[in-house]
């Protein structure tokens, strides 16, 4: 993979132009001369979270951009001063190093999930939090429904037995020795009803599966359309996850809630690691009392190499690598949307903003 590096300051010509950096994704910069003007700081800390984008957008009059392909927490002070922009995907940016930026209006998160910035010691610095929304509405669904039909469809051990040999040896023409399920008349639970939780609804249903919409677990009433929390988890022949990750649903999925699925359910998870409980996911797994399990996500990124679900003795369990969102329209549309962000801001209007200052 290319890294990309810091772009340059630049700095007023002998006319007193300064020259904007444009087109630094594809490795030949350009310059555009601009009348000399107050110029805007901004940072990309972590740029190589998102391989292969065309930056350009973000190459806007006004505004110098420094990209760097990672930042650690030792990096952060002098990358980011005198910066009026900061832009990150996964960057902590706490109440203690945004208390070292008094330059700092606005933080730009290529992502959705906005738990690596301080909220609320952005809001008293006067900062603006923005984030992306419903950029991968195809990608994730996507990936989703693929991971089940890895499942159900018994991709994996079919693919082992083949590497094996198993196939050369049958005595017919085919391999029968993994049930596969087909989806048509299984219920579909969906936890988390936002976009992402509808757009895949909307594949299951073009499947020919039921689909259940769990209410939140702490509900005293139930919304029409909408079934218990408890009872989406009971009829559920899939259950997909797809909620943000908050302090009142950590471990959302325990030993407790995990035992009122039926032995032959599928676990599905694209939304965020810390709603499962990782060993009590295991457990369920090695005891056979949940039929198979895929995650996109896990409780700590990258994991440990001793984490409870590295474990490679735990049957039916399909994992991959935090990757649902990243098909390259969809890491694109996050650039896009991050631009338009930043143009608002500019022009002292709030789009996809997350505090109020």
């Amino acid at each position: 993979m290319t890294t990309r590096k810091p772009a340059e300051t630049q700095q007023p010509d002998k006319n007193g132009k300064i020259p904007l950096l444009i087109g630094v994704s594809s490795g030949k910069s350009k310059i555009l001369l601009l009348p000399d003007t107050k110029m805007h700081k901004m940072v990309f800390l972590d740029a190589a979270s998102l391989p292969g984008v065309d930056l350009t957008p973000l190459q806007q009059p006004g505004f110098e951009l420094h990209t760097y392909p990672y930042s650690n927490s030792t990096e952060l002070a002098e990358r980011l001063c005198g910066a009026s922009v900061a832009i990150v995907n996964k960057v902590v940016l706490d109440a203690q190093i945004l208390a070292t930026l008094p330059d700092l209006k606005l933080i730009c998160v290529t992502a959705t999930g906005i738990n690596n910035i301080d909220l609320a010691a952005a809001s008293r610095a006067g900062i603006r939090v923005c984030n992306a929304r419903d950029y991968a509405l195809d990608a994730v669904p996507q990936h989703c429904m693929a991971l089940l039909l890895a499942l159900t469809n018994q991709l994996l051990p079919y693919q082992n037995a083949i590497a094996r040999g198993d196939w050369s040896k049958s005595s017919q023409f085919c391999l029968l020795d993994y049930p596969i399920r087909q989806l048509r008349g299984l219920n579909f639970s969906v936890i988390g009803y936002g976009g992402l939780g509808q757009a895949t609804a909307a594949l299951a249903r073009a499947f020919g599966m039921q689909v259940l919409i769990a209410e939140r677990p702490d509900a005293l009433d139930i919304r029409p359309g909408r079934v218990s929390f408890r009872q989406a988890l009971e009829q559920a022949d899939v259950l997909s996850l797809h909620c943000p990750a908050t302090a009142d649903n950590r471990h959302l999925l325990n030993a407790t809630t995990l035992g009122w699925l039926k032995p032959d359910a599928l676990l599905l998870n694209t939304a965020r690691g810390s709603l499962i409980d990782a060993v009590a996911l295991a457990a369920a797994l090695k005891n056979h009392q949940l039929a198979g399990a895929a995650l996109d996500v896990l409780d700590q990124e990258p994991p440990a190499a001793d984490h409870p679900l590295l474990d490679p003795g735990i049957p039916n369990l399909l994992l991959s690598p935090h990757v649902a969102w990243a098909s390259g329209q969809a890491m694109q549309a996050l650039i896009n949307q991050t631009a338009e962000n930043i143009r608002a801001w500019q022009q002292q209007q709030l789009l996809r903003c997350c505090n109020q200052p």
